[in-house]
């Protein structure tokens, strides 16, 4: 009767433990059929299996422990399948790579991640970052550094914060380290705050960035976001000024983006207008992406999109067929592409 007792305590204390902590392998695997013309140097078509056009292909593993009073301890590691090939450079956790602590306060993570001025704008881009049809702008590194992580869409050796919701109101802040002797080249600040509450969602965020190995060069990124859903149709708009300054010299690169998505049946259609101002090099390129995503179920969807890159002056912006397309259309050539593919989510 005692052992009997002794090993039913035993069981609940164990249950009590995996019930305070759990561990969730995740990813998403997305292929698709792409094909871009005025490609690379030789100003070719291309054509392909490529990845990532809906939704970034993926695995990862996440964790959180429950340390009792609200407070949770946790951790992501997440890295990029290269699934058209099968990761020939080998995998890494370069997507992100943190260890958490949150509660009531909020959330504190240190590590490598989405950057706290780059996370909250996504949704404001209907392709989600991803494929053709993806807003270039917040991706851009526009000075062309040669600083790893210099668009500040990652950065590694950060620690940042994310507020609780508060009616609605949200907020974060980042720092990252540059962890050299001398100089601050990678030395990431940002911060912005949201609102989302019903139809309405919007987001401002600054930060500064140090992209040149003599520190000597800051990058100031201002961005702002918003989306209205009419059940019917949701509208989405994001602005963003880039701006490169060394000593007195300082040039702008400014990108606007419009888009519409509405419900048809089990998926949805979605337009994007986007222009970039480059003003540095006093040029300007258009893009259009025109998409619509068939939903299977809740993990697997079917998709497709067209775009179209119309380039001008010195603009040599080109479209995101990762895994088809080998660069550019180059200055003042135009690009046009297509991906019809598939999404699984697990």
């Amino acid at each position: 009767m005692k052992k009997s007792l002794i090993a039913l305590a035993v069981l609940a204390a164990s249950g009590a433990a995996m019930a305070q902590s759990s561990v969730t392998l995740f990813g998403i695997v997305d292929a698709n059929v792409g094909y871009v013309n005025h490609s690379g140097a030789a100003n070719k078509s291309v054509y392909g299996i490529g990845t990532s056009g809906n939704a970034t292909s993926r695995l990862g593993f996440r964790g959180t422990e429950d340390l009792g009073g609200g407070l949770k301890a946790g951790f992501w590691l997440e890295g990029e399948l290269v699934n058209d090939a099968g990761n020939p450079a080998g995998f890494n956790f370069l997507r992100e790579s943190t260890v958490r602590l949150s509660g009531n306060f909020g959330e504190v993570r240190v590590g490598r991640e989405l950057t706290p001025t780059y996370r909250p704008f996504v949704k404001y881009d209907l392709f989600g970052q991803v494929g053709i049809g993806r807003n270039e702008s917040l991706l851009r590194n526009w000075g062309g550094s040669t600083t790893a992580d210099a668009s500040a869409v990652r950065q590694s050796n950060i620690i940042s914060y994310y507020s609780p919701n508060m009616s609605g109101f949200t907020g974060g802040l980042g720092y990252g380290f540059d962890e050299k002797a001398t100089g601050k080249e990678g030395r990431y600040v940002g911060v912005y705050g949201a609102y989302d509450n019903g139809p309405l969602s919007a987001a401002l965020g600054f930060e500064r960035r140090n992209v040149n190995a003599a520190g000597a060069t800051d990058q100031d990124k201002m961005t702002l976001g918003a989306s209205y859903d009419l059940k019917v149709v949701k509208l989405v708009g994001l602005v963003q000024q880039t701006k490169l300054k060394t000593g007195s010299v300082s040039n702008k690169y400014n990108a606007y983006a419009l888009g519409v998505t509405a419900p048809v049946g089990a998926g949805e259609v979605k337009a994007q207008y986007a222009m970039y101002d480059q003003k540095a090099i006093d040029s300007k390129a258009h893009h259009l992406s025109l998409g619509y995503v068939h939903n299977l179920s809740k993990r697997t969807a079917l998709y497709g999109t067209v775009a179209y890159m119309k380039n001008k002056d010195a603009s040599a912006l080109g479209l995101n067929a990762l895994g088809v397309t080998a660069g550019g259309p180059g200055a003042g050539n135009n690009q046009t592409g297509m991906q019809l593919g598939i999404r699984h989510a697990f």
